[in-house]
């Protein structure tokens, strides 16, 4: 075993409650109509969180505007039982692509590591086309929020790879 891996699980961290938005006009539309909706991202959001012994509170769908992003996130830090929150679309470059713009300003601090990670780890899947990716992090009230983007290929890379192995470390330092 060689001195990282001992460190890393030396401070394995807790296991973490998470609150999971997807951010999609067209899903929401549809359920708002009554339409059936499969959302496979927010699917494989929850299946790996829990696979990683992980809680979801509960799981919601958005439409990609500012104001009903701007409400998710404040009931996220308005909950005493939500410690973390992914937020799932609305990352690219396209102008009703808006869900950084909302849940930016929350942060106390933001993980530049976080973008930066998953880019590279885009990147090499996928090639040049990471660079259109906006996916953040930071932590709001103790909180940890996470935007990635709503392609369940992007989603099992933000999870798997970096929120589920480090969310819980990340909770512990934002609360001291």
């Amino acid at each position: 075993m060689s001195e990282t891996t001992k460190i890393h699980k030396a401070h394995t961290p807790r296991k973490v409650n998470f609150a999971v938005f997807i951010c999609s006009t067209s899903r929401y539309q549809a359920m708002q109509k009554g339409e059936d909706t499969t959302d496979v991202s927010g699917d494989t959001i929850e299946a790996l969180l829990k696979a990683a012994g992980h809680t979801v509170l509960f799981r919601r769908v958005v439409s990609d505007d500012k104001a009903m992003i701007d409400h998710a996130v404040s009931s996220v830090l308005d909950n005493g039982g939500v410690e973390a929150a992914v937020f799932s679309g609305g990352t690219g470059v396209a102008p009703k692509d808006v869900t950084v713009e909302a849940v930016s300003p929350f942060f106390d601090k933001t993980l530049p590591g976080f973008g930066e990670f998953f880019r590279r780890l885009s990147f090499d899947r996928h090639g040049s086309s990471a660079v259109m990716s906006r996916a953040v992090a930071g932590v709001a009230k103790g909180k940890a929020l996470f935007c990635i983007p709503g392609s369940p290929d992007a989603v099992q890379i933000a999870v798997e790879r970096l929120i589920s192995p480090e969310v819980g470390h990340i909770v512990k330092h934002a609360r001291e």
